[in-house]
């Protein structure tokens, strides 16, 4: 009797061989893992990357895709580079392929800036017929307002949805142009953080709704080439995910030009180098992604 008592006491001090034998079938911790693995793969299979395309001649070809739906990309450059030019031929080629664009300006008018698009041989009042351009101009001084009246409300965190402050009601845009971040800038002087505070807000914003933006930024000097610039909210750039650079060129010779460059690009394998670009009359913005700009050889200035 005892050694059955005993046999049994023995059964019961081996917990611990019936709790190892099951554990690698179903270890917490890859159970976890394969969970989030099979939820990014469903996510991927259901979702895959979109990418957009600006159908300016040239230009695409210096993706190996497009950029990335859902990317909001600086286009900055010098006075008289061809900022506007590329983010108006942007938005027509654009809504030609079906997508809603939303042009918010902050300097031009809307009658201004629909002359400049017809004088390329554009039509925007067509286009707004259809329901897929609308040009509106926002007061980056009524931006200014609301943002410091909502931060004194929200005890200097802004807590609620900027919609209501920068977006019409009636019109849910595919893409978005602003022009220019540094009009929005100005209204915020002497107050970087509360322009920082706001500029997170806008890219997220644009983020959570998956809109492909282009944010127009005019600097004195070309950066990213050595030059000094000073950015207000030191942030745009990082919060960014692509940076698109217009030049001016000077030649040695005295001719003038123009030249692009895709500085990044998250998500999307680029083409680093700088390339000549014309703004032609009839057809706006050509890029020449085969002519890539040689100091030696052609002895040039950037501006």
């Amino acid at each position: 009797m005892k050694k059955r008592s005993g046999s049994k006491k023995h059964s019961k001090s081996n917990p611990k061989k019936k709790l190892i034998v099951p554990r690698p079938k179903f270890p917490i911790k890859t159970s976890k893992k394969k969970i989030i693995l099979t939820t990014k793969t469903e996510k991927r299979k259901e979702t895959p990357q979109e990418y957009v395309k600006t159908y300016i001649p040239g230009f695409d070809n210096l993706f190996e895709h497009g950029i990335p739906k859902g990317n909001s990309v600086l286009v900055e450059g010098g006075p008289g580079s061809g900022k506007t030019n590329f983010c108006m031929q942007v938005a027509h080629n654009l809504c030609e392929k079906g997508l809603k664009v939303l042009y918010m300006s902050f300097e031009e008018p809307e009658v201004r800036l629909k002359s400049h698009m017809t004088a390329f041989g554009w039509h925007p009042e067509t286009l707004e017929r259809k329901g897929l351009l609308r040009i509106k101009r926002f007061s980056a001084l009524d931006i200014a307002r609301s943002v410091e009246a909502l931060l004194s409300e929200a005890k200097k965190e802004l807590l609620i949805d900027i919609q209501p402050v920068f977006f019409p009601q009636d019109f849910n845009p595919d893409i978005v142009c602003i022009d220019s971040l540094s009009s929005i800038a100005s209204a915020f002087s002497g107050e970087e953080t509360r322009f920082r505070i706001y500029m997170e807000q806008l890219f997220r914003y644009l983020e959570k709704f998956n809109i492909t933006s282009f944010l127009i930024r005019e600097v004195s000097n070309p950066t990213h080439i050595g030059n000094v610039y000073v950015e207000k909210g030191e942030a745009v750039s990082f919060l960014s995910d692509g940076i698109i650079v217009i030049y001016n060129v000077i030649y040695k010779n005295g001719r003038r030009g123009g030249a692009i460059e895709v500085l990044k690009m998250r998500g999307e394998p680029i083409d680093k180098k700088i390339v000549a670009m014309d703004i032609h009359q009839k057809k706006g913005l050509v890029i020449y992604p085969k002519q890539e700009l040689n100091t030696k050889k052609d002895g040039y200035i950037l501006t």
